[in-house]
């Protein structure tokens, strides 16, 4: 027994002899004779440009139809779709009827005012309301999911009745 005792505190010892060591490896020197775009590996760098950002997948041309509105906005403490989104709901359910392989992610929003629990409830009333809008007009029901948001995600910060009717929507997002 003495001699585990012996083993254990003698590995103890060597262990922590071992991690007390300074093992941290220096920065590499930078070389002088490397410009950046110059280089052998073939890299270069033109510096910033906006080429690119915020562009998101591509579709292809025709997947869009021209102008196609993907929010769809109520009126204050409803999730009644408006009669104005009918034919706009319409082109979307074509959409969805027409390619099986395409699905759509309705994100239910709603404005600062009530309870977070409350705007969270009144989301996710919108974005059923159109998800039934779009199954009675052909799409299938495993093309749309839906997510609600409340009052967490705004698309206008303010406290006023611009910025209310901008928060109180639903976005639709196309997943593919």
């Amino acid at each position: 027994m003495t001699h585990y005792k012996l083993l254990i505190t003698l590995l103890l010892a060597v262990s922590l002899a071992a991690c007390s060591k300074d093992r941290t490896v220096p920065d590499p020197e930078p070389d002088p004779d490397y410009v950046a775009g110059q280089g052998s590996d073939g890299a270069s760098s033109t510096g910033w440009d906006n080429n690119g950002l915020g562009q998101g997948e591509e579709f292809g041309s025709n997947a869009l139809d021209g102008e196609l509105a993907m929010i769809i906005y109520f009126d204050f403490d409803e999730s009644e779709l408006r009669a104005e989104y009918a034919d706009l709901l319409a082109r979307h359910a074509t959409r969805l009827a027409n390619n099986s392989r395409v699905n759509v992610r309705l994100e239910g929003h709603a404005d600062e005012r009530g309870s977070r629990e409350y705007n969270i409830g009144l989301a996710e009333r919108r974005a059923q309301a159109v998800r039934r809008m779009l199954l009675i007009q052909g799409a299938g029901a495993s093309q749309i999911a839906t997510v609600s948001f409340g009052e967490e995600r705004p698309a206008a910060f303010g406290s006023d009745e611009d910025s209310y009717q901008l928060n109180r929507r639903v976005e639709i997002k196309y997943l593919n």
